[in-house]
């Protein structure tokens, strides 16, 4: 077959990178999306610059001990378990874009305030709080995506915001490593309330929100009392049918969503594995220098910005959702194994290995992710999706919590026995997930054949 022309392929190029941003453009012509790009973009650079500089800050300029500096953001974490349900909680009650707006404003504010931390207590306090104002943000602004598109949209917004988070993660941390180049604690600190601020003025785009977005008004009849001076007994009965079908759509009454969230709280210990067992293990244990753990950040970024929009597509559908989250749990397989197999090997021999576990998490994460995002929808009750999505939230925290001392008590600890237990914890929560998918489809069409 002869090949194309020069002119050819620049044509095609040029094509291609219209139809790029056609399809971004017909995506950000969605007001509501618009105004969540908008707010995550901004928002999320300061979170970038804060993310690099946090650490050394408390170490090197507040005086932590690098033990001290680890329980501050352990707490920290903590607090974003519990905060996670009740700003869903909350956004099931009231209207969930003012109390996001508030909730993102507050956490931005309290990230400027780290600059004038002296010591452990107020690190600690400061920490507390602005955890867990973002994870109240975090779980209202779900609620929001749930209400503000239809369903087979709900997955391609969470797409796009992902995606918007990692290019602003990534251009905060550049921006975070001018404090880092200087190391004065002036510079330290003008970041640090830049990137605040920055976090702050990112919340304002979210009044532009329309009351759609908002959880719709509850009829709660009040018991009222007759003429004659006794309780008008049907509007009593209309009031206790009312909140006890309140109580019934609770999350925590749903096994099934419950299951959901454990095992993909389970699954969630994957960023874990690449954030802290992957650095300690190419340190300890590979020939690979230690700047390969950047690279290999990168080569992650990357991939999520390219295709974790694109893998999201139809996830609303139970069986696809479930599918994709199957075969998320075999690609993470491969590459805790091949993680594993950088030890012992050349340098050249694991950089290379290396990136190809790398490789394959990343798309083990943008499928899992993708899963995990429409079943959260599709399996959730929509009278209190704010609930749902904030019960989620925990389990994703949770497994986020629980993951460095999981990869340390397993790959770190016993090498490539434990890796390959890794792997056989991540198969079972993605099989059981699948299960969940499948099972939920199958009912969804018998109850809708008997219609």
């Amino acid at each position: 077959m002869p090949s194309s022309s020069p002119d050819a392929d620049e044509a095609q190029t040029e094509e291609g990178a219209k139809g790029l941003a056609a399809r971004i453009a017909h995506s950000l012509s969605d007001p509501v999306l618009r105004a969540l790009v908008t707010a995550v973009a901004v928002s999320r650079i300061g979170r970038g610059v804060f993310l690099a500089v946090t650490v050394l800050f408390f170490t090197q300029i507040v005086g932590l001990s690098a033990g001290e500096a680890a329980i501050v953001l352990a707490v920290s974490s903590g607090c974003g378990v519990v905060a996670s349900f009740l700003g869903g909680w909350s956004a099931d009650r009231w209207s969930a874009r003012r109390l996001t707006f508030v909730f993102e404003a507050l956490g931005g504010l309290l990230l400027a305030a780290y600059a004038f931390a002296g010591d452990f207590t107020s690190a600690l306090l400061l920490a507390s709080l602005s955890g867990f104002f973002d994870s109240m943000g975090y779980s209202a602004r779900s609620a929001i995506i749930a209400r503000g598109f239809q369903a087979e949209r709900r997955v391609h917004a969470r797409a796009v915001l992902r995606t918007v988070t990692n290019v602003s993660i990534a251009v905060g941390s550049a921006i975070g490593a001018f404090a880092l180049a200087l190391g004065t604690a002036e510079a330290y600190r003008i970041v640090i309330v830049g990137a605040g601020l920055l976090c702050a003025v990112g919340s304002l785009p979210l009044l532009r929100l329309t009351a759609e977005v908002d959880a719709p008004a509850r009829a709660t009849p009040q018991p009222s009392v007759t003429a004659t001076g006794s309780i008008d007994t049907d509007a009593a009965a209309a009031a206790l049918a009312e909140r006890t079908d309140w109580s019934r759509r609770s999350p925590w009454r749903n096994p099934r969503y419950l299951a959901l969230t454990v095992l993909t709280g389970v699954f969630a210990m994957q960023f874990g594995v690449f954030e802290v067992g992957v650095p300690l293990w190419i340190t300890r244990e590979t020939a690979a220098p230690e700047v390969t753990f950047a690279a290999l950040l990168i080569v992650n970024t990357v991939l999520v910005v390219m295709f974790q929009v694109r893998a999201s597509r139809g996830t609303h559908d139970l069986r696809t959702a479930g599918r994709v989250t199957l075969i998320a749990g075999g690609l993470i397989v491969v590459a805790c194994l091949v993680y594993a197999l950088a030890a012992g090997v050349p340098a050249w021999a694991a950089i290379l290995l290396l990136v190809a576990a790398t490789v394959a998490y990343t798309f083990a994460e943008i499928l899992s992710q993708a899963g995990g995002w429409g079943l959260s929808f599709e399996l959730a009750d929509p009278k209190r999706a704010g609930a749902y999505q904030g019960v989620f939230g925990m389990g994703f925290s949770l497994g986020s919590l629980a993951a460095p001392l999981v990869v340390n008590a397993t790959a770190i600890t016993f090498g490539f026995a434990g890796w390959a237990m890794l792997a056989v914890i991540f198969l079972a929560a993605a099989s059981g997930t699948w299960v969940i998918a499948r099972r939920a489809a199958a009912a969804s069409d018998s109850a809708a054949a008997s219609v």
